[in-house]
């Protein structure tokens, strides 16, 4: 029960985070947009984050490894509300931009971080209900977030939505201040410097790590190829859905909804039946359908076809995810996690960057629906690789419980 409470108490901070930032997504939006009237300036927000990845990442794991974990993810939720709270007094878009870098920059340190974090509060038999459950509060979020910003814009300004997330961040940092201290001691000591030797011996860590488990990489790397896929195509779901099969802006409203109740319904059927649930199964058939709502959302001649594929990826999502982040916790020891994940995710921003600026020059010299389409069945074939990489029965213990990997 105590683990419990304080599980709950990380997913109340998750959720109050992940309302926050879709507030401060749409109103930086909006700033923005009613500054430039420019929707190349808006593009270039989306193109900060996997840039600002691949500028912390490359250090960040091998500081992760090594402090308080707790510690620093107060630091970032603080240092990141101060500069949020700067954003409408700023004098220039260029100012802004160089603001948003850095909250980027936190962002992508963050998330390694709570992932350490997480790993070593919640025991192994509690992880994939914990993930199920997480994947539910963000899908609130993803619900929640945009009509709270809406709410606030009726009320006053988008610079008001933007103090209301700063304050968010530092209730997130007051509820992680009440969640215990996982680390014991750390091991980053003050005759050792951060240092490129340091962070080329880690890179050499994780390497070997890589060489000694390579069916672990391989559905890392699985993962990554999802990500990068699912962001590509995201790009031109708006273009698709309002200029392709001609949604207005209510229904474009409704299509997000549904999406959101896909997920929260995903999320219920994890939860309640996470004992019943394997994870190579969660991860096979939740990749495959994933990309089959996406042929589906590509598909579209109206709304319901739209409605139905959007569903079928918020609803196939869940049990993806739920299967990816236990397996990672799983899989990977928790000493070299955020070294791991950081090298790793450089890689995947760095593809995100380039296979969403290929769809969008194609979709821009073409059209958008034989892009999405074919994005969407390549997506497909990775789909159906995974489910048969990781369902061949030679690979069952890695999905195994208690199952252990040395450093």
């Amino acid at each position: 029960m105590k683990n419990w409470k304080y599980s709950f108490l990380l997913l109340g901070g998750i959720g109050i985070s992940n309302i926050g930032s879709w507030v401060y997504l749409i109103a930086l939006n909006l700033i923005i947009l009613n500054e430039t009237g420019s929707p190349l300036a808006i593009a270039w927000l989306y193109i900060l984050g996997p840039i600002a990845t691949i500028c912390s990442n490359s250090w960040a794991g091998s500081l992760i490894d090594r402090i308080n974990t707790r510690k620093f993810m107060i630091g970032l939720d603080i240092s990141r509300a101060l500069c949020i709270a700067l954003i409408p007094m700023l004098p220039s878009l260029f100012y802004v931009y160089v603001i948003v870098f850095i909250i980027n920059m936190g962002s992508a340190m963050f998330e390694p971080t709570s992932m350490v974090y997480m790993t070593k509060l919640i025991p192994e038999k509690d992880r994939q209900r914990f993930n199920a459950l997480r994947s539910f509060i963000n899908s609130c979020g993803t619900l929640t977030g945009p009509a709270i910003a809406g709410l606030l814009f009726w009320m006053g300004t988008p610079d008001t939505a933007i103090y209301i997330n700063a304050v968010a961040l530092i209730l997130s940092a007051f509820i992680i201040l009440l969640l215990p201290n996982v680390d014991t001691q750390t091991v980053l000591l003050e005759t050792e410097k951060l240092s490129w030797k340091l962070i080329k011996a880690d890179f050499d860590v994780v390497y070997k790590f890589s060489q000694t488990y390579p069916f672990v990489l391989k559905v890392y790397l699985f993962f990554v190829g999802m990500t990068i896929f699912m962001t590509a195509l995201d790009s031109l779901e708006a273009a698709f859905a309002k200029g392709v099969i001609g949604l207005s802006d209510t229904n474009y409203g409704f299509l997000l909804s549904i999406f959101g109740t896909g997920i929260i319904l995903g999320s219920l059927i994890n939860t309640i039946f996470s004992k019943q649930l394997t994870v190579n199964l969660l991860i096979g058939a939740g990749s495959v359908f994933t990309a089959v709502g996406y042929i589906t959302l590509y598909s579209a001649q109206g709304f319901v076809s739209a409605a139905l594929g959007t569903f079928i990826i918020g609803f196939a999502i869940t049990f993806a995810n739920t299967g990816y982040l236990t397996f990672y916790q799983n899989t990977v020891p928790v000493s070299m996690m955020g070294r791991f994940s950081s090298l790793f995710g450089i890689v995947e921003a760095f593809f995100i960057i380039i296979l969403t600026i290929l769809i969008g020059l194609a979709a821009e010299l073409t059209s958008i629906r034989p892009v999405g389409l074919i994005g969407s069945f390549m997506f497909l074939l990775l789909g159906v690789r995974v489910f048969k990489v990781v369902t061949a029965r030679k690979r069952n213990i890695y999905f195994r419980e208690n199952l252990t990997l040395n450093d």
